[in-house]
């Protein structure tokens, strides 16, 4: 078989509510998930033995990258002895909540699955796509999805409600500093309950946001993950109170952060934002504009 090309988008969590911390130690969340037309590509071909080469020599291309972990999962699940030559072209930053390295890994249970024949239909995938990560299942889905439970419990959006979503312009922006997922988890734990949001409140705000058809996005906006991470990495919420005053914006920090976002009108004009980012974090901030799908 040819050499697959498969997109591996980032995320953007519009809605993130945390509601509490399990006996498991995981956390249950509702969250509202938009995919991107702008991600990473992963190559895949048939070798012998799993191996992986990225572009950017930050990225760990040994065992301990999720490419990799995927591999030895779907091998596992699928009972398939081949193995694949995995080559990762990387666009999307680490440490800033979009996803990169789950969208990664399921990027390479879809690139196998074909490679192999389809051993594994959609809830083989899903079900080892969990075991993976909470972001996973939801890169097996298209379009904008509801999460709940610790992320894998996945429904797609009501027909009208995606469709308020999907073609959306966002401007992405992320400082040089990444947040480490598990630290932040942390730091709202410390802060229970208070820090968390009631889960009835959660699905009754999500229900009366879908409920209004002539709703936009941006009153669906939410993260209760942004306190904590505000508390300690002071030019995150400078620079979005910046946003809002001299532009109109919503800005928001998408899951864990470091990556915020901003949804943007039809006739905005991205370049005076960018400027401001740059700015405010420096010529090294991350900077792209791209469309929810």
């Amino acid at each position: 078989m040819n050499t697959l090309s498969i997109f591996a988008p980032a995320k953007l969590n519009l809605c993130l509510a945390v509601t509490g911390r399990r006996a498991d130690g995981f956390h249950d969340l509702l969250s509202v998930v938009s995919q991107l037309d702008f991600g990473d590509t992963l190559r895949v071909e048939p070798a012998a033995e799993f191996s992986l080469t990225c572009d950017d020599p930050a990225v760990p291309a040994d065992e301990t990258n999720l490419v990799l972990k995927a591999a030895r999962a779907f091998a596992a699940a699928a009972g398939w002895r081949g193995g694949a030559k995995f080559v990762l072209t990387k666009r999307i930053p680490a440490g800033a909540g979009l996803g990169g390295g789950s969208s990664d890994a399921v990027a390479a249970l879809r690139g196998l699955n074909q490679l192999a024949g389809a051993p594994l239909d959609a809830v083989g995938l899903a079900q080892v796509a969990a075991g993976l990560g909470s972001d996973c299942p939801l890169f097996l889905e298209p379009g904008p999805v509801v999460m709940r439970g610790r992320g894998e419990r996945i429904a797609p959006l009501p027909p009208e409600a995606a469709g308020r979503v999907r073609g959306r312009r966002v401007l992405v922006f992320k400082p040089a500093f990444g947040i480490a997922t598990p630290w932040a988890y942390a730091r709202l734990a410390a802060t229970a309950p208070v820090g968390y949001q009631p889960a009835v409140e959660a699905e009754a705000r999500l229900a009366a946001w879908i409920a209004e058809a002539a709703a936009p996005v941006e009153n669906l906006l939410f993260n209760n993950m942004e306190p904590p991470a505000f508390a300690k990495f002071l030019a995150l919420p400078a620079l979005l109170a910046e946003l809002r005053v001299r532009f109109g914006l919503h800005p928001r920090m998408s899951g864990s952060g470091s990556a915020c976002f901003a949804l943007l009108g039809a006739e905005t004009d991205a370049a005076p934002i960018t400027t401001a980012v740059r700015a405010a974090w420096g010529a090294s901030a991350f900077v792209t504009e791209a469309r929810l799908t």
